[in-house]
């Protein structure tokens, strides 16, 4: 019988994962309208299905996306719920006249991916290991908040306990199964919002894994991070960024927080009914470039932040292939045909590459570690492909040293074989 369950729930991606006591794993599959698949977008589309508000529609994944690809007008779809878990300012969104809290959101999600599951869904566990990020994403990320909105969301399932683990101790812990020595490992985990390291020592005595923590550090920063630079410009001059407003004959620059809000695509959701965005409406009549500002409207009315996430993802991915990448994104006609170069994309990345690389100094520092002291580096998580992120690596650590994979299963597999370990407390942040 399946008896521990990991979470991995992470910004873009989520996964749950089996263990029994033979030490095998395998991932939960989720059938959904969009298919079955062992992977699972954080998301959550949800559309009315008569005129009364408690009678919803709710879809996740890729199901949700297609919910809202289908029925744009009539369909709130929220993305990246995981990058709210920290903030003290997001108390609750509104969705179709009805309150929703972050636990609210989180239980939903999961709620779905327990439907997914179906007969897959263990009927007993004796307890679920949740990964959580080193540093929370956010300005000023209240790690006490978010672990506390984490429990109320889980406890509504009625699991007999509920650990917590670093996500990259996770990953280090599924990697180092298949070490053949003894080794030190450092483990960089590149999330959607984060980015974990971990430093471990594994070591076999009598047929049984070892782990030494040796120290960890984190940054909210990571693939995220990187879109929004390129929203920023490519897309954002081209909305109104840089341009002004009249007000009381004197011009003024437009508001750099609505360009902010624009750039983060994962929470244009929420931008949309703010009372920020109706004001962003009424300036339009002044603006200096109309044209601009509307067309920043009509983005946001009609629900074009998943497309443009599409395109810019795209030309992301493109990038780490090629010198070159064609950025096309159709709603913003002509400005939305350009040529991207690496050079530049590396340009304006660099001070989120100096933060992660500020992150890898810190725990490497604080341990007394020197490069030579680590004999297996592991990358994991999609940011990890992009060459500027890899040149960090490869200026310190021999390529033999350097391995990556299981960007998006790692995690969730890990914590499930530390749920069986017999000393899951051990492990917990």
């Amino acid at each position: 019988m399946a008896r521990a369950l990991g979470l991995d729930f992470g910004t873009t991606n989520s996964v749950l994962a089996l263990a029994d006591s033979a030490g095998t794993t395998h991932s939960l599959p989720f059938t959904s309208p969009a298919g079955t698949t062992d992977t699972m977008r954080t998301a959550l589309a949800y559309m009315k299905q008569g005129r009364s508000t408690q009678d919803l529609v709710v879809e996740a994944g890729q199901a949700a996306i297609r919910l809202f690809i289908d029925h744009p007008g009539d369909c709130r779809f929220l993305q990246s719920i995981k990058t709210f878990a920290a903030s003290a300012a997001f108390q609750a969104t509104t969705v179709f006249a009805r309150r929703q809290q972050f636990e609210d959101l989180m239980e939903t999600f999961l709620r779905r991916l327990e439907a997914y599951a179906g007969d897959a869904w263990p009927n007993e566990i004796s307890r679920l290991v949740v990964g959580r990020p080193v540093r929370f994403a956010g300005s000023n990320p209240d790690e006490a908040l978010a672990i506390e909105r984490y429990q109320a969301a889980l406890s509504r399932f009625g699991f007999p306990a509920i650990h917590y683990v670093y996500e990259p101790v996770a990953a280090a812990y599924w990697f180092a199964q298949s070490l053949t020595r003894d080794a030190t490992v450092l483990v960089a985990d590149f999330g959607g919002g984060t980015t974990d390291y971990s430093l471990i020592r594994f070591e076999r005595h009598a047929g049984a894994l070892r782990a030494i923590p040796i120290g960890h550090s984190g940054v909210g920063i990571a693939g995220d991070h990187f879109d929004y630079r390129l929203i920023d410009n490519l897309v954002s001059p081209e909305i109104g960024k840089g341009s002004q407003f009249r007000s009381f004959g004197k011009l003024l620059d437009l508001p750099a927080s609505y360009f902010a809000s624009f750039g983060r695509w994962n929470q244009l959701s929420i931008f949309k009914t703010t009372r920020e965005f109706q004001d962003l409406k009424s300036l339009i009549r002044h603006a200096t470039e109309p044209d601009k500002l509307q067309l920043f409207v009509d983005l946001i009315d009609y629900d074009e932040g998943y497309p443009l996430y599409q395109a810019i993802s795209a030309t992301k991915m493109a990038l780490s292939q090629a010198d070159e990448a064609e950025f096309s994104f159709a709603p913003l006609g002509d400005a939305g045909r350009k040529t991207v170069r690496r050079p530049d994309f590396e340009t304006w990345i660099a001070d989120d590459l100096a933060r992660i690389e500020g992150a890898l100094d810190e725990v490497l520092d604080t341990t007394k570690t020197a490069p030579e002291g680590v004999d297996k580096v592991f990358l994991t998580g999609g940011t990890s492909f992009v060459p500027a992120v890899r040149d960090i690596f490869a200026r310190r650590f021999d390529a033999g040293r350097i391995e990556s994979g299981g960007e998006l299963l790692s995690i969730a597999h890990g914590l499930a074989l530390i749920g069986e370990s017999g000393d899951v407390e051990r492990w917990a942040a």
